[in-house]
């Protein structure tokens, strides 16, 4: 086979924020398929917050991204050759394919981690967002750590992004008062006019803890029940401030801290005295759940009812400032890069 694949790689670990340069373009010819592999032919990248945290070679839940090898990270795309009788030729699928145009992928190795598509009513690209990996996660999170019932106060940073934005149209769902924070204007518009969240605050709008917090009293008067936690920093500790006895949090991200910067808690005492269940997760350790809230997911996207908002890029070469610019809040909802 005489296709040549480019990739990009890790090139050096960051120190502080990630920048261009951490990044290399690499070219290399496609191998000949062994049996029990296929081609697959990328369509679309997934770039996500986590990738950050596996650049750095800190002691974390997975191994580090390893330097000189394509930064990992989930794909959609086709089948272009198969050796494997389970996968032909023109097979949309779900791999972990990484940031590269072709990726080779023995089957029986793959696991779930290359699983056919049936994009006739579900937008390929959704299955790597409300159908996918942000989607479960928000599911999870929900449903079996914050545990919200009707009436309760259901708060979520990061509310316009690809979890955020699924975790409070499931809570509104579940009849409950849903407060965003999100940055900027053109994004808490979109967060309470499109997604139906009942108030959101713009951070951007409150230049220290204080105003977030006079904010937040006025968007949850009653208090919060159940928290949804993304970001971290001043945020967290004003959330924590509001946040009702028994209340709930799903620790999902800290993003506020993936350049290394140490945050501490300013209010731990909180976490007794509220008596609150702050459980952190990591989705992909829950994969028993994954079948039940991706048909529900699906169902939903296929219906109508769940509503998201991409940020695409174009091409291999843009992955890396799209990446950056997604670490700095400057996407709108998933983040994704088109390849084909």
């Amino acid at each position: 086979m005489t296709t040549t694949n480019r990739r990009i790689v890790l090139a050096s670990r960051p120190t502080g924020a990630a920048r261009e340069d951490n990044f290399r373009l690499e070219t290399a010819p496609v191998p000949d398929l062994a049996e029990g592999q296929v081609l697959v032919r990328h369509h679309y990248l997934s770039l996500d917050p986590y990738m950050r945290g596996r650049m750095s070679d800190a002691k974390s839940y997975a191994p580090p991204q390893p330097l000189n090898e394509v930064m990992l990270g989930a794909t959609v795309g086709e089948i272009v050759a198969s050796k494997d009788p389970a996968f032909a030729v023109g097979d949309k699928v779900l791999g972990a394919g990484g940031w590269q145009e072709y990726a080779v992928v023995d089957v029986a190795a793959a696991g779930p981690w290359l699983r056919k598509l049936d994009a006739s009513k579900i937008p390929l690209t959704a299955f790597l967002g409300a159908v996918g990996m942000p989607g479960v996660t928000a599911w999870y999170g929900l449903n079996e750590i914050c545990a919200p019932k009707s009436g309760d106060t259901v708060a979520v940073t990061a509310a316009s992004g690809a979890v955020g934005g699924i975790v409070g149209q499931l809570a509104k769902a579940k009849g409950c008062r849903v407060v965003g924070v999100a940055g900027g204007k053109e994004k808490c518009d979109f967060v309470t006019r499109e997604l139906g969240f009942d108030v959101c605050i713009d951070y951007k709008s409150a230049p220290d803890a204080k105003t977030f917090g006079a904010l937040l009293r006025e968007a949850a008067p009653k208090g919060v029940d159940a928290y949804f936690e993304n970001v971290g920093g001043m945020i967290l500790d004003q959330m924590l401030m509001r946040m009702n006895a028994h209340g709930r949090i799903a620790l999902c991200g800290m993003i506020a801290g993936y350049d290394g910067a140490p945050a501490p808690l300013t209010y731990p005492a909180l976490i007794l005295t509220q008596r609150l269940k702050v459980q952190g997760f990591i989705v992909s350790e829950h994969m028993s759940a994954w079948p039940k809230a991706l048909g529900e997911l699906g169902a939903l996207v296929a219906a109508g009812a769940l509503k998201y908002r991409e940020t695409i890029a174009d091409g291999l070469l843009s992955a890396p400032r799209a990446f950056l610019g997604l670490l700095k809040g400057e996407n709108f909802g998933k983040q994704l890069v088109k390849l084909v």
